[in-house]
């Protein structure tokens, strides 16, 4: 059996389960990575560190508990967003926040860029604009060439376009958002080459993508930031839509970022246990700067 087919089978499978038998799995699976000190709760306890310094230590080891049991949630949810039909995915969304500010911007006629940090459940936060309007999504492909046709199918069901982060992709996203369409950028990935731009994220300078900001320059898009928040006791989920910080389309790169980054940190700041604080967001900074997560190392 491939990886790629062993991979979908597993997913399929736990596609199965009811929500909260997924949520409890999870929640054990976080936990368990907590108790055996696994490399993912070093990574949360740095990053904690560099986002919440103020909050005493027994305070920051309780949120990155809560976080990695949040993240094992997301990990067991995403089957389900691939697997469940759409209408009950759909169905577990209980509230919208802010979907006032979605139709005002598409008023507009110049398109709409929807940023969805890793937060929440993301993949349901894209389920639910694809059902409602024209959109593609950017994506980085998986190194197994079989698993990216899968995701491609399971996330595009409903119409939605999953276009790669290339010259290409990036064109095609661009004639959308002309047409008064939709494009969702996850935005809080740290961008590989060259083009982006340092920017503070928590008050630690790290590499922004530019991405973003040259796509409204060039479309005259407007964008929002939304997350889809996880209910307590297995209830669902909230959809939350905000309004980003002013000078995301600046022409200068590094006003474009910060406002960037303050978009995502001003979200994350409303809902920090279910961040994805597992992730190395601060592995590229400036030449010479210290590699938080390696110490004896310097980022080049």
């Amino acid at each position: 059996m491939s990886k790629a087919t062993f991979l979908i089978f597993a997913l399929k499978l736990a596609g199965k389960l009811p929500l909260r038998a997924a949520q409890a799995i999870g929640r054990f699976l976080g936990t368990l990575g907590w108790w055996l000190r696994t490399e993912s709760r070093r990574v949360t306890e740095v990053n904690l560190g560099i986002g919440f310094p103020e909050l005493p230590p027994e305070e920051r080891k309780a949120l990155a508990r809560q976080s990695l049991s949040h993240t094992g949630q997301t990990a067991l949810e995403i089957p389900l967003m691939w697997e469940w039909p759409v209408d009950k995915c759909l169905g577990l969304i209980r509230e919208v926040e802010g979907d006032s500010l979605v139709t005002d911007a598409l008023e507009s006629g110049k398109g709409l860029i929807l940023l969805a940090p890793h937060l929440g459940n993301w993949e349901l936060a894209g389920l639910y604009f694809s059902s409602r309007f024209k959109m593609a999504a950017l994506y980085s492909p998986p190194h197994i060439r079989a698993f990216e046709d899968y995701m491609i199918r399971v996330r595009g069901r409903l119409g939605s376009e999953l276009v790669r982060g290339d010259r290409r992709g990036l064109a095609r996203l661009a004639t959308l958002l002309r047409e008064g369409g939709v494009a969702g950028i996850l935005p809080d990935q740290s961008p590989r080459g060259k083009g982006n731009a340092y920017a503070p994220f928590f008050g630690m300078e790290v590499r922004t993508m530019t991405l973003v900001s040259k796509l409204m320059q060039r479309t005259g898009a407007q964008a929002l930031i939304t997350y889809a928040e996880r209910l307590p006791a297995g209830r669902g989920f909230r959809i939350v839509v905000r309004p980003v910080e002013p000078g995301l389309a600046d022409s200068d790169p590094v006003v474009a970022t910060t406002a960037l980054n303050r978009s995502i940190e001003q979200c994350v700041r409303a809902l920090p246990a279910q961040y994805q604080w597992e992730y190395k967001r601060w592995r590229h900074r400036p030449t010479g700067e210290v590699n938080p997560y390696y110490p004896d190392r310097l980022c080049k």
